[in-house]
């Protein structure tokens, strides 16, 4: 079976599902779309490797990361490789300079170890054709979107910059990267103007 390379395009709240995410994969060159539900501690996990933050103590991924460094293990690629019920399974292919192996991973944390090594995620093309759906001709090409509640979008807009500066130390000393995010974004929009 032939693969097909995706990326990441969004990561944002379930509309589905509430106190779930989504993280939407896209096909490379192509316009279908891979939408799949995840849970807040993956998506903050993706999340804080797309923003290229950087946490006071390594988070779960990042500690996998360094243990298969520090043994010489690679991770090549991410295969999602099957759908079943609704759930989509996955497999990190990794090799030591001896052998190849394959394991088998949740989707959300092989997405996250992916980003971190920076290696393609791959599905196939019946995967596409029964969880996909077609991007619209309006959206915008290649952009990674990390989306956040709006109400709590309302609420920043109406505190201080000093307020947000001390409010975006607070939720990292607590870890809640996809809080900062959105405060960082704010904190931005105001030094932009």
């Amino acid at each position: 079976m032939k693969k097909i390379e995706l990326e990441i395009v969004a990561l944002s709240h379930s509309i589905t599902q509430t106190h779930s995410y989504a993280v939407v994969l896209g096909e490379v060159n192509g316009l279908r779309r891979l939408p799949i539900v995840i849970g807040g501690f993956e998506a903050q996990a993706i999340a804080v490797a797309l923003e290229r933050m950087k946490p006071s103590r390594p988070l779960t991924h990042d500690l996998m990361k360094n243990f298969m460094l520090a043994f010489n293990i690679d991770l090549h690629e991410v295969i999602i490789n099957d759908l079943q019920e609704g759930i989509f399974y996955s497999r990190l292919v990794c090799s030591t300079e001896n052998e190849t192996v394959e394991i088998d991973s949740r989707t959300s944390d092989a997405v996250a170890l992916a980003v971190r090594f920076g290696c393609p995620i791959y599905t196939y093309d019946h995967i596409l054709v029964s969880a996909g759906v077609v991007k619209g001709e309006e959206e915008s090409e290649k952009r990674v979107v990390v989306t956040h509640d709006e109400s709590v979008g309302d609420d920043l807009k109406k505190m201080t910059l000093k307020e947000l500066e001390d409010l975006l130390n607070e939720v990292l000393e607590r870890e809640d990267y996809i809080r900062a995010a959105s405060i960082r974004d704010e904190i931005n929009r105001r030094k932009g103007d």
